[in-house]
């Protein structure tokens, strides 16, 4: 087969590929060829850092030897065989070493493919749990989330969502939950001194258990931090006092680190944070390196026994997916955590995070720089046209977004939030690199920023 031109790849990626989340009417297409550490390079042979992590599942950079090993062994093994009721060895050795590693008592793992259908799966967990154990409380059908919650693109994660750019125009086609404030410590409620931060959003939260407990089968929360509503990190002990409180009310807690997980937050996970146990950990992303697409769904031995039984009960979790629990996948998976401990990642991320705290120092005394705000090796920078009255930009002139075209021209690969620029690299990122991005960055948006 002849091979493409660069100007064919070009035409038919803007006409033949939908790209998510992107208006296809203003696409300009930059395609990505190949990749060595934490860099990327596209068609023209120009490389670039890559700031995103491929979209926050990066770890270990690209390319590593050893997590490149452990496909090719698997594919002279066998590639892909259903989980339906049959099983393979990297899947099992995965959901064991997963089992071991997350906060205690999660013990169980069902594998899907993506962290929307990682969410799915519990919502219908949760409620299908209500109806089975050995008390049961049928009328638990509902969901209690946050607002400006981002829990994949699936119905039942959209319905748990709360981003109204991405969310709205769904609503007829989803299901009604409770919705509790952000925790937002940039915007935050007038006569709440930052000390009372956690306080003042628990009481929320525990006014809306109080008064529908009864109907909450769940809820739902990105711990520590909501990454697609814009890097909002919560303030200390809000995850704990959300635990606290859906235990006092009878209300299971899902805790969705499809983002924060893995070593983003300095620990392995981000419960762990808080010492917190969630009823349900949802993983994906970071779970099989940044390589193949891949979600699991932990959950105790509690909710487990619920859905034991005869046959005939039909007491099974009907759910499943194709691809779930595949083996390339599962062997890349255990390959990647492998790494974090001979490698010793986690406690190679202290420096970085503190690096990574003194250029957002610096950065956030930028003049339009509204905020800055981190949570281990994720940060964010809130762009602003007043800083005094925390004015925004007008969404059409879309701030962020030229920040990171300017970016591009200096080498660094960059994805906004509205207007809020992300920080979020593969964990692997050398100090050295760590500080060329954030120069960049710093540049970037003093040159897109200050131009009135």
């Amino acid at each position: 087969m002849q091979q493409p031109t660069r100007e064919e790849l070009l035409a038919w990626d803007r006409w033949h590929v939908w790209h998510g989340f992107t208006q296809m009417a203003e696409y300009e297409p930059l395609v990505l060829v190949e990749a060595q550490g934490c860099r990327v390079r596209d068609l023209d042979g120009r490389w670039y850092l890559d700031g995103v992590a491929s979209l926050w599942c990066n770890v270990h950079g690209h390319r590593h030897p050893r997590l490149d090993a452990a496909i090719r062994a698997q594919l002279d093994r066998v590639a892909h065989v259903t989980n339906l009721g049959v099983s393979n060895v990297p899947s099992i050795l995965l959901a064991r070493r997963l089992a071991q590693l997350a906060p205690a008592g999660l013990e169980h793992v069902f594998f899907s493919d993506s962290g929307a259908t990682a969410v799915e799966v519990a919502l219908k967990m949760a409620f299908q749990y209500w109806r089975q154990r050995p008390n049961p409380k049928p009328e638990k059908t509902r969901f209690l989330a946050l607002a400006e919650a981002y829990h994949g693109d699936t119905i039942g994660s959209v319905s748990v969502g709360g981003v109204e750019l991405f969310h709205a125009i769904f609503r007829p086609l989803l299901f009604e939950c409770f919705r509790a404030p952000a925790p937002d410590t940039y915007r935050t409620p007038p006569g709440v001194p930052t000390e009372q931060l956690a306080a003042y959003y628990l009481q929320q939260v525990e006014n809306i258990l109080q008064q529908h407990h009864q109907e909450i089968a769940a809820m739902i929360v990105e711990p520590l931090v909501q990454c697609a509503a814009g890097i909002l990190v919560h303030p200390p002990g809000f995850l704990r006092g959300v635990r606290e409180l859906t235990r006092q009310y009878d209300v299971l807690l899902i805790a969705d680190e499809v983002a924060v997980g893995f070593g983003r937050t300095g620990r392995m996970f981000a419960c762990q944070q808080e010492d917190v146990q969630p009823d349900f950990l949802c993983l994906a992303k970071g779970l099989t390196g940044g390589y193949l697409p891949m979600a699991a769904t932990l959950t105790t031995t509690e909710i487990w026994n619920a859905f034991l039984g005869r046959y005939e009960e039909n007491r099974t979790f009907f759910h499943g997916h194709t691809y779930g629990g595949n083996p390339l996948a599962a062997a890349v998976a255990l390959a990647n955590l492998e790494l974090f401990e001979q490698e010793r990642l986690l406690e190679s991320l202290p420096p970085k995070i503190d690096r990574l705290r003194q250029h957002l120092e610096r950065i956030g005394r930028l003049e339009h720089v509204g905020h800055v705000r981190q949570c281990g090796m994720i940060a964010g920078i809130e762009l602003v046209q007043d800083r005094a009255t925390k004015t925004a930009y007008p969404r059409a002139e879309r701030r962020a977004w030229r920040v990171c075209l300017q970016a591009r021209t200096e080498g660094v690969l960059l994805r906004p939030l509205g207007d809020v620029v992300v920080i979020f690299p593969p964990l692997a990122i050398s100090l050295e690199e760590l500080d060329f991005l954030c120069q960049v960055i710093e540049r970037s948006i003093a040159a897109i920023c200050e131009e009135g």
